[in-house]
């Protein structure tokens, strides 16, 4: 039942909030110019981290819910999230970074950047910022931890939860949706969060941590070359889940959507000779014939078993 109030750039919220404004944004990567410096175990899954702008707004302007933590170089971060990143073009986080990092900028930097990632994220119009929230110091430099069911977390819930819902109201009148009532769907009404929807960027993340950054089958560990590959494709399930997901590098990845790879639900893997037939080749591929799967760690977050059924009775050339 926490939420995190984090020291925001004003450039950084104005680009998402104009997006936002054109077209509701799903996630969005609250990153650092700098690693956190190890685990982000300030929020749970589904806490809200909340938009401080600093001077001279100096005021809450939204939010976001916290789904996960990495660390990417800014180029896997860009390729993910794109202007979700708060710019408008990979070279303009670029900048921001080095001017954060008070480095000197030089072409070909790939800088490490933390990526706090929000899912379900909100832009309130100035009518609704949060002035002085309490408890808060004009001397924190990074953000503050609240406990939203005592003292101050609590009387910063209730302004919360009245913007939410008096944004909620506005957009279903913009909508002709009628009038809300009620707590918000989502959680906002009670601070009892629940696990949110990922985006694709953050599956993306997620899956690729969950392996330890290498893939499944042949255990490349070349980040850039490496994939999260839905087994069964998100135009049928309509949901990013990691139980529906593999880490696999690239190539692997093409062939196992065209079905020329696959794996059982026994997690051993197969390939098609149907790669001889097509390609004339397929060798090195049919080496991983009947190699076992490296999976995660948790039972939980490992291929469904019925999904992976699914892929290799429907896409399978075998």
């Amino acid at each position: 039942m926490n939420a995190y109030v984090a020291v925001t750039d004003p450039d950084w919220f104005d680009h998402l909030s104009g997006l936002h404004a054109q077209q509701p944004v799903p996630e969005v990567n609250f990153w650092m110019p700098k690693p956190w410096g190890g685990r982000f175990g300030v929020l749970a899954d589904g806490q809200p981290l909340l938009f401080k702008l600093k001077s001279p707004r100096n005021a809450i302007a939204g939010g976001g819910f916290f789904k996960h933590y990495t660390e990417l170089p800014l180029s896997l971060a860009w390729e993910a999230f794109g202007e979700r990143n708060g710019a408008p073009d990979r070279v303009s986080v670029w900048r921001r970074i080095t001017r954060l990092r008070r480095e000197e900028p030089r072409p070909g930097d790939d800088p490490v950047i933390g990526c706090i990632l929000l899912v379900e994220p909100f832009f309130w119009p100035g009518e609704l910022w949060i002035h002085d929230p309490p408890g808060w110091q004009r001397n924190i430099q990074r953000g503050r931890g609240y406990d939203l069911r005592t003292g101050e977390g609590a009387g910063l819930w209730e302004l919360v939860r009245d913007r939410l819902e008096r944004s909620r109201a506005a957009r279903a009148g913009e909508t002709g949706e009628g009038p809300a009532t009620g707590a918000i769907p989502g959680g906002y009404g009670d601070p009892l969060f629940q696990p949110r929807r990922m985006g694709q960027g953050t599956f993306r993340a997620v899956v690729t941590d969950l392996y330890h950054r290498r893939c499944a089958i042949t255990g490349e560990r070349a980040l850039p070359a490496l994939d999260a590959a839905h087994i069964r494709p998100f135009s049928e399930v309509r949901e990013h889940s990691v139980t529906n997901g593999l880490l696999l590098r690239s190539d692997v990845h093409r062939l196992f959507d065209a079905g020329y790879v696959t794996v059982t639900p026994e997690y051993r893997v197969e390939a098609s000779r149907a790669m001889r037939d097509d390609f004339n080749d397929g060798d090195n591929y049919l080496k991983l014939h009947g190699r076992a799967v490296w999976t995660p760690d948790s039972e939980g977050q490992r291929p469904d078993p019925e999904a992976l059924r699914w892929h290799n009775e429907r896409i399978y050339r075998g």
